[in-house]
């Protein structure tokens, strides 16, 4: 099938005025459909919308994916209607631990991908990071409300984390000045902040 019978079958079946210049662009990863676009070449082509996705990367992406409407999506996580639909055009979730929990069983999400579909991808860096240089019993709320695991899960994974990271830091006492070289002032703790979101991953296994 050449991209000007795509074109015509989707006008034809669907109603959907689209040139084959946009379909080639979609093929390439050059422009996004719209939901319906996305939907009706599924119907077109005889296969899911997620098919069609190379890899889901939004909320809107997931949820269509999973052949979710957006309100039966809001019912599914315990919101109002109206509120998916701005979730998913301002990439602002403020959903509480329970909501954020429905929400990744409802699209299939692993930690990982929560954080990629929400938008969320500085706080849990500066969490963590906070977690691991000072108080970490102080953050494992925050942190299990922003990625969705049970809350004695990231509670070892903090305590973990935060002893390699003062381990590490007691390593790198600089002897011969007589000073230790902390946090931003070591090398060798810059790196493990810097890797913090990828520590965490793979200590907490997700």
């Amino acid at each position: 099938m050449d991209l000007d019978h795509a074109a015509y079958g989707l006008g034809a079946q669907y109603g959907l005025r689209i040139s084959a210049d946009s379909v080639a662009a979609w093929e390439r990863g050059l422009a996004l459909p719209s939901e319906y676009e996305l939907t009706a070449p599924a119907g077109f082509l005889w296969c899911a919308p997620g098919d069609l996705l190379t890899s889901a990367r939004s909320l809107r992406e997931h949820r269509v994916a999973q052949g979710l409407a957006a309100d039966e999506l809001a019912r599914l996580v315990g919101l109002e209607a109206s509120a998916c639909p701005w979730m998913e055009e301002s990439r602002h979730w403020r959903g509480n631990e329970r909501q954020s929990a429905a929400l990744s069983e409802a699209l299939g999400l692993s930690a990982a991908g929560f954080v990629t579909a929400t938008g969320r991808y500085e706080e849990p860096a500066d969490l963590l990071r906070s977690a691991v240089t000072t108080h970490r019993q102080a953050y494992t709320r925050p942190v299990a409300k922003l990625v969705p695991l049970e809350r004695r899960l990231p509670q070892g994974v903090l305590e973990r984390l935060h002893g390699d990271y003062q381990a590490l830091m007691v390593s790198t006492l600089s002897w011969s000045t007589g000073r230790a070289e902390r946090g931003a002032d070591g090398e060798a703790g810059r790196a493990f902040l810097d890797g913090i979101v990828e520590r965490f991953r793979e200590t907490a296994g997700v």
